[in-house]
């Protein structure tokens, strides 16, 4: 046999290996080509052909022997699982139209830029519109929170057990509330986007990746919040009926754009501001490190809201009445509610004045009169970034829940 690319396989048989050989060559020449195949492996001259009629290659000449030599074809059938296959879109999301709009649902769980094969199952993903999940700064946001993470047992120094604190009883009784306060708060902040993670197509990976790690980020902060709240072997504070009912309306949301506005944009922008207040007022180190490293997680949850919010607001100019609608009905739904715990709002001035001297009070009691005002500005300006006016933003944060998130 000559005139077609040969193939030496020595004493390599096809159940060690030799089909990869073989298939390798075949994809090497088009379709109705042939290559010669020989070798020495002794169940060869039986092996191959029945490979091939498997794989729809023709074998159309074959002489058994010591060698066993066959010509065979590359058969049409052969593209087998290939053909009627579709590429999911692009392998590198740097490049312009790697991910598409609408991925369709039989691309399924396959990663983006694979060929998916025909017939696979259609599965159920109901965010499957770039429009309403993507933001090109996804990718930076997911990159950048993988390289933050932090561990709470290495990055926070830790006071060996039993130390008494260093600071009056009434200080770590309002630490202990803040910290019971946070803890609930956090625990929404978690189940929120845990609840839309499954919901996502994952054509979409790096949105779901950013979730992910925010979802991770929320539990970290419990960790951390409950482990400060034990620290002195204090009980944990009170939890009220009006807290809950305000993070029950965003557990309840089904709307993942509304959803991550009332949780990233309102809620954690103000939380931030609250977050940066326990750091600059911490009655010990712990705490401060505790507040500092929460506030590193909770700006990027703001960040990749404001983007993506951003970007579908562009592309659908009646997102932001949809959103001032939402506000708009949760402050109704809320307005018999007490609002911000009072011992969680008393818990901050203590904390602010540390102590109870009447004019350190004065000055605790400003101080969060302060925090409500910035809380204001950063809504504001959150608000404005995404097109509302700033009558509109005044109007929107001034309904904006009691209970901070």
């Amino acid at each position: 046999m000559s005139g077609a690319p040969a193939l030496d396989l020595g004493d390599l048989g096809l159940d060690e290996g030799a089909h990869l050989l073989i298939k390798r060559a075949l994809a090497a020449v088009a379709v109705g080509a042939a290559i010669d195949v020989r070798g020495r492996a002794p169940t060869l001259a039986v092996d191959l052909p029945a490979w091939c009629r498997a794989q729809g290659h023709p074998v159309v000449a074959l002489a058994r022997g010591e060698v066993t030599v066959a010509r065979v074809e590359r058969g049409a059938a052969s593209l087998g699982r290939w053909r009627g296959a579709v590429r999911a879109g692009g392998p590198d999301p740097t490049v312009a139209g790697a991910v598409v709009e609408a991925p369709p649902a039989r691309w399924g769980l396959a990663a983006r830029g694979a060929m998916v094969e025909a017939g696979a199952p259609a599965l159920d993903f109901p965010l499957a519109a770039k429009q309403v999940v993507w933001t090109d700064d996804a990718p930076r946001l997911y990159a950048h929170a993988a390289a933050a993470q932090w561990d709470p047992a290495t990055a926070i120094a830790w006071p060996a057990a039993g130390t008494a604190p260093a600071h009056p009883a009434e200080v770590e009784a309002a630490v202990v509330q803040v910290m019971t306060y946070l803890i609930e708060n956090e625990t929404a902040a978690l189940i929120v986007p845990a609840r839309f993670l499954g919901r996502i197509h994952p054509h979409f990976r790096e949105v779901v990746q950013v979730l992910a790690v925010q979802v991770a980020d929320e539990a970290r902060h419990l960790e951390v919040f409950h482990r400060r709240a034990a620290l002195h072997g204090g009980e944990l504070g009170l939890s009220t009926a009006g807290g809950q009912a305000s993070l029950a309306t965003l557990l309840d949301e089904p709307d993942f754009a509304i959803a991550g506005f009332l949780l990233s944009v309102l809620g954690e922008g103000s939380f931030l501001d609250l977050l940066w207040f326990v750091r600059d007022h911490a009655p010990d180190p712990v705490t401060a490190q505790i507040a500092r490293l929460a506030a590193q997680d909770e700006a990027r949850h703001v960040a990749f809201g404001l983007a993506h919010l951003g970007r579908h607001a562009a592309l659908e100019p009646t997102l932001r009445s949809r959103l001032a609608a939402a506000v708009e009905r949760r402050h109704a739904a809320l307005a018999h509610t007490a609002g911000l715990n009072d011992e969680v709002f008393d818990a901050l001035v203590v904390l602010a004045a540390g102590g109870w001297d009447p004019a350190a009070l004065r000055r605790g009691h400003a101080a969060v009169v302060a925090l409500t005002a910035a809380m204001d500005v950063g809504r504001r300006q959150r608000l404005h970034r995404l097109g509302f006016t700033a009558g509109e933003a005044a109007a929107l944060s001034s309904l904006h829940t009691r209970n901070f998130m």
